[in-house]
């Protein structure tokens, strides 16, 4: 059965789902009428540190330390499978990251060593 189709099909000439000009620049306005805090505001107000996240104050230096350094260990080996999968500028960025993870951990072992010489 063949079915009498006009081309272009006939719509209607006011979408339902046109925006209207008028809502979207007030829409647009709304948020610059919002005052936004100054430097000084911020510098002022009180810093209230977030308790979410803490770590034990209890800890000694030493176990924070070795701590550190395998989350640093982990962090590079995480860097260089990923790097397997990835060429040229983001294989790059990311073994420029994996060269600064090393040398946190270098640093981090240089503090243990501090801590507690090797014999």
């Amino acid at each position: 059965m063949f079915k009498v189709t006009p081309n272009p099909p006939d719509t209607d000439p006011t979408s339902p789902y046109e925006p209207d000009s008028n809502n979207l620049e007030e829409a647009a306005e709304r948020p610059l009428d919002v005052p936004f805090p100054s430097t000084a505001d911020i510098k002022a107000a009180p810093r209230s540190p977030s308790t979410m996240f803490t770590v034990d104050p209890e800890l000694t230096t030493e176990t924070l330390m070795v701590y550190l350094v395998e989350t640093l260990a982990s962090v590079d080996v995480m860097v260089h499978q990923l790097v397997d999968h990835l060429d040229g500028g983001s294989r790059n960025a990311l073994l420029g990251i994996s060269n600064s993870v090393m040398l946190a951990e270098i640093t981090a072992n240089r503090v243990l060593d501090q801590i507690d010489p090797p014999e």
